[in-house]
């Protein structure tokens, strides 16, 4: 990119950044600080430089609004992070042999690739949905005053994948006991819900859970819910995919979650072994 034009590119993002109504106040002093020094004509690596400078303490802490994480991404030159999801691929009209599923298991960071990866999906949004606010943010429905959950909505070929395999490989991904979050993620908004789509996909997933239940595999009551799916809002690009722009992050949190997971499976394995003893004898 010629000097020039990304020096406009930059400027341009600030301006749009200072009118986002999702900016902290605190993050819009900062920018327009940088946008009057930049139109004063002083210097731009300067103004950019202190400006990378102001951001890093909150971007190592990942306490950045999403789209001034974007920013700070693209200022400091980390490509893979700042490449922006093609909405446009998951928002086309779906081919005939094409459905959605919609699913809430806590943060949507890690409910992406366990699905995306699988054959015959095509393709996985980040969003929320469940709520009462039009074009909710994420620092709204982090704060509970939207009524949203975090969700991943899932677009998959019928040919390839069927929605009982999405539902079951569901029930894998999360803890279907924790009504108030899942694992580390915590609050209302991380709650579990299957949202469905129509009058066939409930009556899957509700045979889907009814097994889970007379399984025994838990020792605490199945929480999760089963509700009609409604508007569906995309997160903001910072956290599409973010599975492949923030790799080493991403690892730790799916390490951890992974841990607690094996863990429940494994004392469901020792409680369905102690019923069959119990059960022969």
């Amino acid at each position: 990119m010629k000097m020039k034009t990304r020096h406009e590119e930059i400027l341009n993002d600030i301006y749009n950044l200072i009118l986002n109504p999702a900016t902290r106040k605190w993050e819009r002093s900062l920018l327009i600080a940088a946008k009057n020094g930049l139109e004063n004509g002083e210097d731009f690596g300067a103004q950019i430089g202190k400006l990378e400078f102001d951001f890093r303490p909150l971007a190592s802490r990942n306490n950045l609004t999403p789209d001034v994480a974007d920013f700070y991404e693209k200022i400091t030159s980390n490509q893979a992070a700042a490449v922006h999801f093609d909405i446009a691929k998951h928002s086309a009209d779906e081919l005939p042999h094409q459905e959605r599923a919609v699913f809430a298991g806590g943060c949507f960071w890690c409910m992406v690739e366990p699905f995306e990866t699988k054959k015959g999906v095509v393709s996985v949004l980040s969003g929320y949905t469940g709520g009462h606010t039009n074009n909710p943010t994420y620092e709204q429905v982090l704060g509970g005053y939207t009524g949203h959950v975090e969700a991943v909505e899932i677009i998959f070929d019928t040919r390839v994948m069927s929605y009982e395999d999405l539902v079951e490989l569901y029930w894998k991904l999360t803890d279907p006991t924790d009504e108030f979050g899942q694992i580390a993620d915590r609050g209302n908004n991380y709650r579990p819900i299957i949202f469905v789509r129509n009058a066939e996909q409930r009556k899957i997933a509700e045979r889907s859970k009814k097994r889970l239940v007379e399984s025994g595999k838990y020792k605490r009551p199945i929480v999760t819910t089963i509700e009609t799916a409604g508007v569906f809002w995309p997160a903001e690009n910072y956290h599409q995919q973010f599975y492949k722009k923030n790799r080493k992050r991403y690892k730790s949190i799916k390490r951890t979650r992974q841990q607690y997971l094996a863990f429940q499976k494994f004392k469901g394995k020792i409680r369905s072994s102690l019923r069959w003893i119990k059960k022969k004898n």
